[in-house]
């Protein structure tokens, strides 16, 4: 909103992913207000299509929640040097699924949890897949599995809870479209 401004921000928390901050803003009234505010790394996420339609997705435990979770393939722009998206796309690929890509198109560009972290994730649709070797890293990679799902089954996984990662929910929807669409 206009006259919103971010003053400032004390480092309250360092740690090998994020940084919690205390950060200072001014209302538009000219008051001052303080917010904690998780600073993360940026995050890719990709939609793998197969030749037959099908998306390729990984169901990975996820500690804050507990739980296993089916998503779309994604990981952090956090190798030393990379600073490219799309290296980091093809670099997950490998990694959780064993795939590289003839072709990234960005389906978008997403805030996640905005009310507390500047963590953004960009999405992209995977296409023209070949086999890599599969490279995965830590625990929780190393226990996935790869599953394939129908895109017109989507709406119904949604529905039903078998589908509740934002990123993945987002991901499969616009590929959905722009597959459909023909765009």
């Amino acid at each position: 909103m206009a006259g919103f401004r971010h003053l400032s921000d004390t480092l309250i928390l360092d740690l090998h992913r994020i940084r919690v901050v205390r950060a200072t803003f001014e209302a538009p009234d000219g008051t001052t207000f303080e917010r904690d505010v998780i600073r993360d790394k940026r995050v890719v996420a990709m939609v793998p299509i197969l030749d037959d339609g099908t998306a390729v997705l990984v169901r990975q435990y996820r500690g804050p929640i507990d739980a296993e979770l089916l998503e779309i393939p994604a990981g952090l722009c956090d190798v030393d040097g990379e600073d490219d998206p799309l290296v980091t796309a093809q670099r997950e690929l490998a990694e959780e699924v064993g795939k590289h890509a003839a072709h990234l198109e960005q389906l978008a560009m997403i805030h996640q949890t905005p009310g507390i972290s500047d963590e953004h994730a960009f999405i992209y649709l995977a296409t023209g897949l070949t086999d890599v070797d599969h490279d995965p890293q830590g625990p929780e990679e190393q226990h996935m599995t790869i599953e394939t799902v129908a895109l017109a089954d989507v709406p119904a996984m949604i529905a039903d809870g078998r589908l509740t990662d934002a990123k993945t929910i987002i991901g499969l929807l616009l590929a959905r479209d722009r597959l459909r669409d023909g765009r």
